[in-house]
């Protein structure tokens, strides 16, 4: 189910919420720029070079949209389960953000089963019993952004109804970056003294422009500069959820869900090719040939090598295009007691949850020939089968994975003051490959384990509470990490699969205590937390890029761990609202490894480098500081701003920690808002108000893969390549409340 139920006074956790307020505070129909503002050891990274589908990393965990990034956190909404199926990934796009009443970022808690190794974020959903009223909203502004959301709800007697439509587009502030979302929200429910049912559904159209990294020597002759395209996703999902709450008896409480999601993915991926004219006959394709090593014959989907249909000057490429196809279902139900025990208030909570998915995915690999303006144009010559332990012809999988848990928390009050919870979750896992086409995909999986949590509350003053928890959680290897474990059968991550030996599950073991408390002051409410965590993952699962560009598979790492400190502050009052939050993030291997890297430092023989014990694991800044504030100069006429510092962080490919880092950034923006009258609303905002130019992600390439068309066609020299964030941006919008 969505949550505990317990009283958050006595959780044995941070706790980490954002409101609908503070989500329409930041003028986005994306969901991640709210919790990058409110959430202290939340930072965004656009990984895919486009804004709505972010990187969202919490602690150190990560929720990504990007198949083959190894997932950490689990993601709710209204209580089903919305990592996809395949890869475990998350599509932020498909959420609607005007719909959202709350999103709560959740640790400790068994109830979040499988796969939420740094917690669970849980997103709660409005509907017509606590959204009253029609809105229209609409914004434009830089690089032809224009969006536009309506919502409405309303109760009749027993039975509400609510529903939120929202539509964006955007041309992107990068060439080849547009944007077009169309998403759908929509809940029906009734309720009486004793009983509460919602049945909740949507649809959504997303189609993106991914244009991912691009070499730093690039980006010094323009910001919007691309590398390797297309690069695009269409993103479509539908699904219904219904959801029960009976109060059986006055301290027994039952509730249940059942969901269905379908949910389609395709993408269009231009990159370098291993594919060349062979060494001792250019009018013959082969693979994975160099100067000093001879490959193998390029063939062609009838298993023959193919002939050289291209010029001499032709830069070779290849378009690789994948097809995902999910079908999930899942239910849960959970049984809540409220008896006292031994005299004592205690809340006692039982549950199970099901979740199954089945995955049709399908890949291709087309021959092309990359243009000056770095556009592979495809050649209709399609790769097979290349004679190597390499898949890089057609691929055709069903992946089945089944998940169920059963779960039971106690929270027990000793005293009034203090109060202590207990309990634990059993997760099992049954993944299963069949290759559609042969037969080397084929494989079996299943993984189980017992997660105990303890933990307690203390109130130390009416005002103060102090926290402790320690919990387990385990990651069972996703069908796409399964497909693709062996290091000398590597695949194009995200898009080829192949045989592999299995992985191990990784294992999270996570220990946080704090305190936390609230304050009336003649200036208004005064609220602060401050807590410590360390999180240690046994057999953790890195992407490794193999030698071959663009290639790589999934390894078992060791152990990792993750630590740090969270603080925040916010001051509330009628014309002044005040927040200021700082963590600390530590991420390190805790394991020697040799590890495939294109990073400058790797062994040239090789293409290894030496990990050691305390090296910090890369893309993941240690610092992270958030200040914002809105003050009401007159009751219509509001102003206010926002800063975000984030430190420096390791290029991904440097697990060594030997090259110079990504700097750390800060963005300033501001925004105001004049209520014109009881309807109307106009606002605007700017953002990154100095136009800082800076990066939120960067990786090494090969730079002998495609020339420097911008230096008359020489090599790059420089192995770096960033995802460069949106410079200065203006937008003004229009609010209509009825």
């Amino acid at each position: 189910m969505a949550g505990s139920g317990t009283d958050v006074d006595k959780v044995p956790a941070a706790i980490n919420a954002v409101g609908a307020a503070q989500i329409a505070r930041t003028g986005s129909l994306n969901i991640a720029d709210a919790l990058q503002q409110q959430v202290p050891s939340i930072n965004i990274s656009d990984t895919t070079g486009n804004p709505f589908q972010p990187d969202i990393e919490f602690r150190g965990f990560v929720a990504s949209p990007v198949a083959g990034t190894p997932q950490g956190l689990a993601v709710y909404q209204n209580g089903a389960r919305i990592n996809e199926a395949f890869g475990d990934t998350v599509n932020w796009d498909l959420i609607p953000t005007a719909a959202i009443r709350s999103v709560t970022v959740v640790t400790n808690n068994p109830a979040f089963g499988l796969n939420a190794l740094g917690g669970a974020v849980n997103v709660l959903m409005k509907d017509g019993f606590n959204y009253k009223g029609a809105e229209i909203n609409t914004m434009g502004g830089s690089f032809g952004r224009i969006q536009s959301s309506a919502q409405y709800g309303q109760q009749y007697r027993n039975w509400s109804v609510y529903g939120a439509l929202e539509g964006v587009r955007d041309n992107g502030y990068r060439n080849f970056s547009q944007s077009e979302i169309r998403r759908f929200y929509g809940d029906v429910g009734y309720r009486t003294d004793s009983s509460e049912f919602h049945l909740n559904f949507g649809v959504a159209k997303n189609n993106f422009g991914a244009t991912a990294a691009v070499p730093v020597e690039l980006l010094q002759n323009y910001w919007g500069a691309t590398y390797t395209t297309p690069q695009t996703h269409d993103n479509r999902v539908a699904y219904a959820n219904l959801t029960g709450k009976v109060e059986v008896s006055p301290t027994w409480t039952i509730e249940g869900s059942a969901r269905v999601r379908r949910y389609q993915q395709k993408t269009v991926d231009g990159n370098p090719t291993e594919t060349a004219p062979c060494a001792g006959d250019d009018t013959l394709l082969c693979f994975n040939e160099d100067s000093t090593t001879l490959g193998a014959p390029a063939n062609g989907l009838n298993g023959v090598q193919l002939a050289n249909p291209f010029p001499d000057t032709a830069v070779l490429g290849q378009i690789d295009r994948t097809t995902t196809r999910s079908t999930t279902t899942g239910a849960t139900l959970r049984a809540t007691n409220t008896d006292q025990l031994f005299g004592h208030n205690n809340q006692f909570m039982v549950g199970t949850s099901f979740d199954s998915g089945v995955t049709r995915f399908g890949a291709t690999a087309e021959l092309g020939t990359i243009g000056p303006n770095y556009v592979v144009s495809g050649s209709g010559i399609f790769l097979g089968s290349s004679g190597l332990p390499i898949s890089i012809g057609p691929v055709s999988l069903r992946a089945t994975n089944r998940y169920t848990g059963l779960y039971a928390l106690d929270t027990f009050d000793v005293t009034d003051r203090f109060s202590i919870s207990a309990g634990g979750r059993f997760n099992y896992a049954s993944i299963n490959l069949q290759d559609l086409i042969g037969t080397d995909l084929n494989g079996s999986h299943t993984f189980s384990r017992f997660n105990p949590m303890i933990g307690g509350t203390y109130k130390v003053t009416p005002e103060l509470t102090a926290y402790a928890g320690y919990s387990e959680a385990n990651r069972a290897p996703t069908p796409l990490e399964l497909a693709c474990a062996d290091p000398a059968r590597p695949c194009i991550i995200g898009a080829f699969l192949i045989a592999d030996p299995p992985l191990k599950q990784v294992v999270s073991r996570t220990v946080e205590a704090g305190f936390r408390g609230t304050k009336e002051l003649n200036v208004g409410t005064l609220g602060w937390k401050v807590g410590a965590f360390r999180a240690t993952n046994a057999d953790d699962i890195l992407a490794i890029p193999s030698q071959l560009q663009g290639f790589g598979y999934f390894q078992n790492v060791g152990s990792t761990r993750r630590q740090g400190i969270e603080a925040q502050v916010n001051l509330t009052s009628k014309t002044l609202q005040l927040y200021a939050s700082y963590a600390l993030v530590d991420a390190r291997f805790l394991d020697a490894l040799q590890l495939n890297s294109h990073s400058p430092f790797a062994d040239p023989a090789t293409g290894l480098i030496q990990v050691l014990p305390g090296n910090r694991i890369p893309a993941i800044p240690r610092n992270r500081v958030k200040l914002g504030f809105d003050y009401a100069v007159t009751d219509a006429f509001k102003v206010g701003g926002d800063a975000l510092l984030v430190g420096s962080q390791y290029f991904v490919g440097d697990e060594s920690n030997q090259a110079a880092r990504l700097p750390g950034y800060a963005v300033f923006n501001a925004h105001a808002s004049y209520q014109i009258n009881k309807m109307y609303q106009i606002y605007g905002r700017v953002d990154n108000i100095f136009d800082n130019r800076y990066a939120t992600y960067g990786t090494f390439f090969e730079t002998g893969n495609v020339p420097n068309f911008a230096n008359g066609g020489a090599d790059f020299a420089d192995p770096r390549s960033v995802s460069p964030a949106r410079p200065r941006a203006f937008y003004a919008g229009l609010k209509a409340t009825f």
